[in-house]
């Protein structure tokens, strides 16, 4: 319970932690970021970590040159595209036996797994936009034995644009002196707009379900 008390108020409060690493660590807060990015990215255990509201406040630093807008950018794409490429090829190392381990959220992977059968190797990058979806889906494609070309393809592109829009966004908007003075608020918008894909799926999986009954 506390280890989510935390985790929650890491969300909500992202940019006085990264505020405090910037002042503490100086040029380290670049090998954090692109640690937390990377295992977010990477390893199917780690979906909570913050992605779209780290960029998005990363970006917002930028903005008050407390980081370097083309550092930040080109190590956060180099994560992103690393991170998804271990997970492809966790997933292709495992296969379907991924389906046996305990210790793998079940219900997340099928969610990817259907995510991909619906959208194709497009997912690699639409994916990127949506929580935890984001992890599972380099780690189904691997499952599935996608083709290495066409997913590091869609990882460059989905990994560029997923960085450089959440990070340009809060580049832009956190300056804005009402986006600043609320920008805990800015935030949690960016989480719900983020995992209403899924609130939308699930409510169209659970449709059915209640017509048939």
């Amino acid at each position: 319970m506390e280890l989510l008390q935390h985790l929650i108020d890491i969300f909500l409060h992202i940019d006085k932690y990264l505020a405090n690493i910037i002042s503490e660590y100086g040029t380290l807060t670049y090998a954090l970021l692109f640690l937390v990015i990377f295992v977010e990215t990477g390893f199917v255990i780690m979906p909570f970590l913050p992605g779209d509201s780290l960029l998005f406040a990363a970006g917002a630093f930028v903005a008050i040159d407390a980081l370097n807008i083309y550092a930040l950018i080109g190590i956060l794409i180099v994560a992103a595209v690393l991170g998804d490429t271990v997970n492809y090829l966790i997933g292709r190392k495992l296969g379907r036996r991924a389906y046996a381990i305990s210790w793998i959220n079940h219900q997340y992977l099928d969610k990817a797994e259907a995510f991909y059968e619906k959208y194709g190797a497009k997912t690699i990058v639409l994916a990127r936009f949506v929580p935890i979806i984001r992890t599972f889906a380099p780690f189904v494609a691997g499952i599935g034995r996608m083709p290495y070309a066409y997913f590091i393809t869609y990882n460059l592109i989905g990994g560029a644009a997923w960085v450089l829009i959440c990070t340009l966004a809060g580049y832009f908007f956190g300056a804005i002196p009402l986006v600043r003075k609320n920008f805990e608020l800015v935030v949690l918008a960016i989480i719900l707009i983020s995992i209403l894909p899924i609130l939308i799926e699930f409510w169209k999986a659970r449709k059915p379900a209640k017509n048939q009954a």
